[in-house]
């Protein structure tokens, strides 16, 4: 196992662990992205007054 980790196969070191190691890695991507459109569209939405009728 360590060997492999060790191995220069092109493989980044934090998805040799396999297949829960790269749904790991893509979950948090999504999370990340997912969580950095919605700060966004927060500050954009706090950044515009609301006009009263």
């Amino acid at each position: 196992m360590i060997r492999s980790l060790l191995e220069d196969n092109g493989i980044p070191v934090h998805l040799k662990g396999g297949t829960m190691d790269i749904l790991l890695y893509r979950t948090t991507m999504l999370l990340t992205i997912f969580g950095t459109g919605y700060t966004l569209y927060e500050f954009l939405m706090a950044a515009m007054p609301k006009k009263n009728q």
